[in-house]
């Protein structure tokens, strides 16, 4: 249905669309639409089915309805600026970041060593501020000071996430927040522990009963919710291509537009970083060596797909190294990968474009484009972490 929606563009005027990028960019979306209605409540069959219809039908109306306005570049740029445009409840002031008890209580919790074992170590030794909420480092070091298994993603944003980990494993950030606090060799902490420290703590108490009324207790659960509260108020700063998106055709130079053309076009990159975050919060195999079975590890029905969830790419320029094993140093190399070292297998996901080839001007302007992701703004909390905790 899609390949038909892309063929029939050109015969209403839209010879100027970047149809395999819009191709790939819907075949996406309507996996996502059939994904989730098969996920959904156990239903008869015809409604199931019913509803699938209604909401393939639905994205191909947009689809349609998007591409009349696409006769030109004005109308193009429309399209990809409505698809790249924040929702309005992700605005990135910070007036009102802490202004939730909850979220306040979080902030604190996030810096506090306490939560740890030994309490050496918090939440914000391995998602530091000035680093986009990442560590830096190719692989998070352990407690004993060997690397874990996978490179520390940012938390930035993460109030859209659909699942959590590289390998979606977690439903929530209150089940994310859990699992580095028990972990041995993260903070390897126990919660009757960290309760009572705590609990034993009359301004934490305090917070806890302000954030709390109906259940003002210092509690595991208190303590993940304060995390998961301060978590969601991570919204990635505004850029010079949310600008862009504004309007303002001169937010960008012809450089980073041509690499904007790139990313949307023979790149295809937007068929999983579409959207405002730049991610589709799904699972590719996107042709890396490695072991790690990923999703695959974790999901019966692909066993032995090593797919990893498609990370955001907003402040990229604070969050290499990158993947999900810290095997790619920088953008040109992440560039290079793409455009000439994926390993063909059969797993490999649909959406990556085979045999790409980008001369030394489009790679540099597809970097170009990448650096308009990133702020150089304080993203962080006005109180530094303490020094115990890195």
């Amino acid at each position: 249905m899609v390949v038909q929606l892309t063929r029939l563009l050109p015969r209403i005027g839209v010879e100027a669309l970047d149809s395999h990028a819009m191709t790939a960019f819907m075949k996406n979306r309507v996996s996502r639409e059939v994904a989730r209605t098969l996920a959904g409540p156990v239903r008869p069959v015809v409604q199931t089915a019913s509803a699938l219809v209604i909401r393939v039908v639905a994205l191909v109306a947009v689809a349609l309805l998007a591409s009349v306005a696409c006769r030109a570049d004005d109308g193009r740029d429309a399209l990809w600026r409505s698809i790249f445009a924040r929702p309005a409840d992700a605005s990135p002031d910070r007036a009102g970041r802490e202004a939730d008890p909850r979220a306040g209580l979080g902030a604190r919790l996030f810096r506090d060593p306490r939560l740890s074992g030994a309490t050496t170590r918090s939440c914000a030794s391995c998602h530091q501020p000035e680093l986009g909420f990442t560590d830096g480092l190719p692989k998070g070091a352990g407690l004993d000071g060997t690397l874990l298994k996978r490179n520390t993603p940012t938390l930035l944003n993460a109030r859209w996430g659909t699942s959590f980990y590289w390998d979606g494993r977690m439903p929530t950030l209150e089940a994310q927040a859990r699992v580095p606090i028990l972990a041995p060799n993260e903070l390897g902490g126990d919660f009757a522990t960290v309760v009572a420290r705590f609990d034993a703590d009359a301004e934490m108490r305090r917070g806890f009963a302000t954030a709390f009324p109906d259940a003002p207790d210092v509690s595991e659960a208190n303590i993940l919710a304060a995390l998961a509260a301060y978590e969601r108020t991570l919204v990635s700063p505004r850029t010079r291509f949310d600008a862009w998106v504004d309007g303002d055709d001169g937010a960008l130079n012809s450089e980073e537009r041509q690499g904007f053309a790139i990313f949307v076009g023979k790149g295809g990159c937007v068929s999983c970083h579409g959207g405002w975050r730049f991610t589709d919060d799904a699972f590719h195999d996107i042709g890396l060596e490695s072991s790690d079975p990923g999703r695959g590890g974790v999901d019966p029905t692909i066993s032995g797909l090593p797919a990893f969830k498609t990370p955001t790419l907003r402040e990229l320029a604070r969050t290499a190294p990158y993947m999900h094993d810290g095997s790619l140093s920088t953008l040109d190399d992440v560039v290079s990968h793409y455009a000439g070292k994926v390993r063909f297998r059969a797993s490999l996901s649909p959406n990556i474009v085979r045999g790409l080839k980008l001369d030394a001007r489009e790679r540099a302007a597809l970097v170009a484009f990448l650096g308009t992701l990133s702020s150089g703004e304080s993203i962080g909390p006005e109180s530094a972490p303490s020094s115990a905790t890195r």
